[in-house]
């Protein structure tokens, strides 16, 4: 099953709920079989890591984990306010999101 989510990568987001209730971020990736985001800089966790070519220190990285698609709205471009997404055809008939509160055409 191949689900339609409201938030795609690239989009700008901000947690409803949860440590970073209030935070906006743009979207790195989407999860779909886990219905999950990795946000930048939303959700930071440490992780160990051994000494590698990419990190000869080692030692502990903080990093982005992912957070439930749920517990994120998508950012209205014209106010800056968190806002709900619908879809609609444009003026070539191409299926577009939109800003439910502005009527704003997202990319």
């Amino acid at each position: 099953m191949n689900r339609k989510f409201h938030i795609k990568k690239g989009d700008l987001v901000q947690v409803n709920t949860g440590e970073d209730k209030g935070k906006q971020g743009k979207v790195l990736a989407v999860l779909p079989k886990e219905e999950r985001a990795i946000v930048e800089g939303i959700n930071m966790v440490s992780k160990h890591t051994k000494p590698n070519a990419a990190h000869p220190q080692g030692g502990i990285i903080k990093k982005e984990a992912p957070i439930h698609i749920s517990n994120l709205n998508v950012v209205d471009p014209s106010t800056g306010k968190p806002t709900r997404i619908g879809r609609r055809r444009n003026a070539e008939g191409k299926l577009v999101r939109y800003a439910k509160k502005s009527g704003v055409e997202l990319k």
